[in-house]
């Protein structure tokens, strides 16, 4: 006769997602501070370069697309059980998202390339324009990327969480609120009401950034809630 204390969503995928989460705040801060050179100097592939930061902040955009993916391979398991076709369609998104950093990654390490190596007899405009469109290339990445599907994403799973009560519904709330906010601003970043990393564009963003933070730390200290049973008092039970 099946028991009825309700199933506890197994710890392991509750740390393994708090993780994923954690490294993608890391690595997408990192990743930004170290592009710097390449994103913000319009002479960066004639100049002497700092190709090894560059370098790092494509490892750091690597990493970060892994903890994407890793976020939605970890609560995969434990969603679907409150709702499969959402679920389905957030592992799409993430992945979709990690793709489409990888595409400004290697935007970026192509300037690199036109730096280090540029074709015999190349023209030092022609260079200055190529690699100023690849730098194109990875702004609208950003905004396609960490801004529209993320944004997308991010309300798929909270709604989810939040019906199924799986977090704490404030935390959950946090979604519902950053999803829709950040799929907002990054429509009024494409039409240019306001540019990217602009002062309200980042404050439009902080909810988003709440929310993964909130989930992440609940996941790692708390895990999660027994499906359709009260919020545990102490450590979850490993399934």
């Amino acid at each position: 006769m099946a028991s009825s204390v309700p199933a506890v969503p197994s710890r392991k995928l509750a740390v393994a997602a708090g993780l994923c989460y954690l490294l993608t705040h890391v690595t997408s801060i990192g990743a930004l501070a170290l592009y710097a050179p390449v994103l913000h100097d319009t002479g960066y592939v004639l100049g002497t370069g700092a190709d090894h930061r560059v370098l790092l902040g494509a490892l750091a955009e690597v990493l970060l697309a892994f903890g994407i993916v890793g976020t939605a391979c970890a609560l995969h398991p434990v969603v679907r059980r409150h709702g499969e076709a959402a679920s389905i369609g957030y592992v799409a998104l993430r992945t979709l998202e990690a793709a489409v950093i990888a595409v400004g990654i290697v935007a970026l390490l192509a300037v690199l390339t036109l730096r280090q190596h540029p074709p015999a007899g190349a023209d030092p405009g022609a260079l200055l324009t190529t690699a100023r469109g690849l730098v194109a290339v990875h702004d609208w990445t950003f905004l396609l990327g960490p801004n529209f599907v993320c944004g997308a994403n991010t309300t798929v799973l909270a709604a989810v969480l939040y019906r199924s009560r799986l977090v704490p519904r404030p935390v959950a709330l946090l979604g519902l609120v950053g999803g829709p906010l950040l799929l907002a601003t990054a429509t009024a970043e494409l039409f240019g009401l306001y540019g990217q990393l602009s002062t309200a564009g980042a404050l439009a963003a902080l909810p988003t950034f709440a929310w993964e933070l909130a989930l992440a730390l609940t996941l790692l200290l708390k895990g999660f809630r027994p499906v359709g049973g009260p919020a545990p008092t102490g450590r979850p039970t490993e399934a």
